[in-house]
């Protein structure tokens, strides 16, 4: 999976000296020159790390960071702006539930580093739902062999560690495994 980070700024020269701040960095960097040239961006990309400009046009770094919430959530949202108040990053913070808040001029270190952290992060957190996914499912297949099967889920096993399955004929047992390795194959 390529990770992608969407820099918005309407300064073209911001967005320039971030790229080269970033150029050795092992994702691919796509920019927008505002908000909703950024959202039209996220319509069509997986962007799993965003970096906005507060201030722009149209639509404010923090409204457009509370869409991206809205519609892409699990996007991670980093700001950077140059005219830091702390009325704006509270309303960054609170309605975009923003992962970090820079200031310009930046520490290319920090950036690199919030950045790196931030995709950790995203691709950690993707995995968990992933997981997460097949552990529903598992847990909906045993309720339907519990159906099928019942006590099938209350195991024991003998003095050697073997599974001991009461009231299972051989066949039954055959019939379970096949479905399973159809299921899963």
């Amino acid at each position: 999976m390529n990770d992608l980070l969407l820099i918005v700024d309407d300064e073209p020269n911001v967005i320039a000296a971030l790229k080269r701040s970033l150029i050795d960095e092992p994702y691919e960097i796509l920019s927008a020159n505002s908000g909703t040239e950024g959202l039209d961006i996220l319509q069509k990309n997986n962007i799993k790390v965003i970096m906005s400009d507060e201030r722009m046009p149209v639509m404010s770094g923090a409204e457009f960071l509370s869409a991206v919430k809205e519609q892409y959530p699990e996007t991670i949202r980093i700001m950077l702006t140059g005219h830091a108040s702390l009325d704006a990053a509270m309303k960054a913070v609170n309605s975009g539930e923003i992962y970090r808040f820079f200031l310009k001029p930046w520490n290319e270190i920090d950036i690199k580093l919030a950045i790196r952290s931030a995709l950790e992060k995203y691709n950690l957190e993707a995995e968990n739902r992933r997981l997460l996914k097949i552990v529903k499912r598992q847990a909906l297949d045993l309720k339907m062999l519990e159906r099928k099967y019942p006590s099938i889920t209350k195991l024991e096993k003998d003095e050697e560690g073997n599974l001991i399955l009461p009231d299972m004929t051989d066949q039954e047992l055959a019939e379970i495994v096949s479905q399973f390795e159809k299921k899963f194959s």
